[in-house]
């Protein structure tokens, strides 16, 4: 008996961890953010910049931008593979999704690094 691999996206547990742990990050970076904003309370355009300029901060925002960009793929992906029964459209759809995310992706990495 010849055993078939499953067809379609078969990602399962990965990608469902994945989104729970970008989740997860996502929620910390908020709690840390909101607790730093709520202790140095920034009031001015100056302020504001010092608080950006410091290095954990940037670096804490530009990963919070990386785990929702990924969240956001697997959620998308597995949407357009569920209900995209055309495989042409699902190939555009797919393309033009990942290349959105990759110039946000730039486009953060630009202001923050």
């Amino acid at each position: 008996m010849v055993k078939k691999p499953p067809i379609g996206a078969h990602y399962g547990l990965r990608d469902w961890i994945a989104q729970r742990a970008t989740a997860v990050v996502m929620v910390v970076a908020i709690l840390i953010l909101a607790i730093a904003l709520f202790v140095i309370r920034p009031d001015d355009y100056n302020s504001w910049r010092a608080f950006i300029d410091m290095e954990w901060v940037r670096v804490l925002l530009f990963c919070t931008v990386l785990a929702t960009v990924w969240h956001g793929f697997i959620g998308a992906r597995d949407i357009y593979m569920d209900y995209l029964k055309h495989d042409g459209i699902r190939l555009l759809k797919t393309t033009g999704m990942v290349v959105y995310l990759l110039a946000c992706v730039v486009w953060a990495a630009r202001i923050l690094l």
